[in-house]
C-alpha cells in the first residue's frame, strides 16, 4: 500500500514519533505479538472521561493479553489522519480511533487499507455503498440513553427544586441520546420536573473547554438547577467546579450536585458528584483487542447496553451516602425492566 500523496511528510513524521516513543523498539519487530495503535480524540488520554476510559481498556489489554501498544494524542483534528495512516503503514494489527469525529477519517483510511483491522468508538464505518458496515472495521456503539435514564431517575429523586441541568458538548444526535434518556428517567420519577439543556459549542473544541462548561453550569444553577448531568468530555469538568463553588447547606451536604459521564468520576469532587453514567468504553476496547488476539475479529456493529454492562451508574464509597437505599431499589427495578423490554427508552439518534 502506497502512502497517500497528500500526506507523505506528515505520515513520515508520525512514523518517526511512533518509533521514538517505543520503550522497547525491538518489540516492534516481534512478529509473535499483536500490535495495537490507538489515536485519541483531541481531549487526550488524561481527560478523566471518554479518552481515559479507552486508555484503560488498551492498557488492560497490554497487561493481560501481551500486546504491543502505541498511542498518539493528536492535539488538533488535522493530526488525526496522518497518525492513523502512520500506524497503517507500519502494518499494525489493530488501529483504534476514539470518538465519532474520527468517523469520516477512518472511513477513508479503512478503505485504503482493506487488510488492516480497525475499531472506532462511537462511530459506524460503511462500505462505499453507504449501507453495508465495513468488514475490516469494528464499530463500537453504546446505548447511552439506557444508562442516562437511570441517572435521570437518581437526579429527580435527589432534586429539591424540581429543576435539573444537562450540559452537552455539541448538539448532535449522539449527545441528544444522553439528554433524552436523562429527561425520560427524571420524568418517570416526577412528570413535572424541568430540564435545562445547554451545549458548549459547535466545533471539536466544545469537548475541551471547561471554562465554558463552568459558565453554563453556573447559569443553570442560577435558574434553579440543583443536579447537573454533563456529557461534554473535558468541558464537563467545569461543571464539577461550579457545583463545588456553591458549597454545603446547613446539613453539611452539597447544595448542588453534578453527574459525571463515561468514567466513574465520583472521586473528582467527592460529596458533590451524585453519581456517574459510566460508558464502558474500556470494556468495549478491550473486547475488540481480544478478538484480534484470538483470531476472531468481526467487523460491523458491536452494541453495548445495560444488558452487556456497556453502560451503568456508579455507586461507590464516594457517593453511597448520597443515594438512599429505596432509590437504588427503584433504579435497579427500572434497569431490569429496560433489559427485559418492559421499559423502552427513546433513542434520540433513531428518532
Amino acid at each position: 500500500m502506497k502512502l497517500k500523496s497528500l500526506l507523505p511528510a506528515a505520515i513520515l513524521a508520525f512514523s518517526a514519533v511512533l518509533s521514538i516513543s517505543c520503550s522497547n523498539a525491538e518489540a516492534l519487530e516481534d512478529n509473535d505479538k499483536i500490535r495495537v495503535g490507538i489515536v485519541f480524540d483531541i481531549g487526550g488520554k488524561n481527560d478523566r472521561s471518554f479518552n481515559a476510559a479507552a486508555w484503560e481498556g488498551v492498557k488492560r489489554a497490554e497487561e493481560e493479553l501481551g500486546i504491543i501498544l502505541r498511542d498518539v494524542e493528536p492535539g488538533n483534528p488535522t493530526s488525526i489522519e496522518p497518525a492513523m495512516r502512520a500506524f497503517a503503514e507500519k502494518n499494525f494489527d489493530l488501529i483504534i480511533g476514539v470518538g465519532f469525529a474520527q468517523g469520516p477519517i477512518m472511513q477513508k483510511v479503512a478503505l485504503d487499507y482493506p487488510n488492516i483491522k480497525f475499531a472506532i468508538v462511537d462511530g459506524v464505518i460503511f462500505e462505499e455503498d453507504g449501507v453495508t458496515p465495513r468488514s475490516n472495521v469494528a464499530s463500537l456503539v453504546f446505548r447511552e440513553h439506557e444508562g442516562s435514564y437511570l441517572v435521570g431517575m437518581i437526579a429527580a429523586e435527589k432534586s429539591r427544586t424540581g429543576v435539573l441541568g444537562f450540559i452537552g458538548g455539541m448538539k448532535i444526535g449522539l449527545i441528544r441520546r444522553f439528554a433524552k434518556g436523562y429527561e425520560e428517567g427524571a420524568k418517570a420519577v416526577d412528570p413535572n420536573v424541568r430540564v435545562i439543556e445547554n451545549y458548549v459549542g459547535v466545533t471539536d473544541h466544545a469537548w475541551n473547554n471547561p471554562g465554558k462548561g463552568k459558565e453554563l453550569a453556573l447559569a443553570q444553577i442560577d435558574s434553579g438547577a440543583d443536579v447537573i448531568f454533563t456529557a461534554a468530555g473535558n468541558s464537563g469538568l467545569g461543571a464539577f467546579d461550579a457545583v463545588e463553588q456553591t458549597g454545603l447547606n446547613e446539613n453539611g451536604e452539597a447544595r448542588t450536585f453534578v453527574i459525571g459521564v463515561d468514567k466513574n468520576q465520583n472521586a473528582v469532587k467527592p460529596g458533590f458528584v451524585l453519581t456517574s453514567m459510566e460508558k464502558r468504553v474500556d470494556n468495549a476496547v478491550f473486547e475488540a483487542v481480544k478478538e484480534v488476539v484470538r483470531g476472531n475479529f468481526k467487523g460491523g456493529f458491536h452494541v453495548f447496553g445495560l444488558d452487556k454492562d456497556g453502560v451503568a451508574y456508579s455507586l461507590d464509597q464516594h457517593n453511597k451516602s448520597l443515594i438512599p437505599e429505596d432509590v437504588i431499589e427503584k433504579v435497579e427495578k427500572a434497569k431490569g425492566e429496560i433489559i427485559s423490554g418492559k421499559i423502552v427508552v427513546t433513542d434520540a439518534m433513531a428518532n
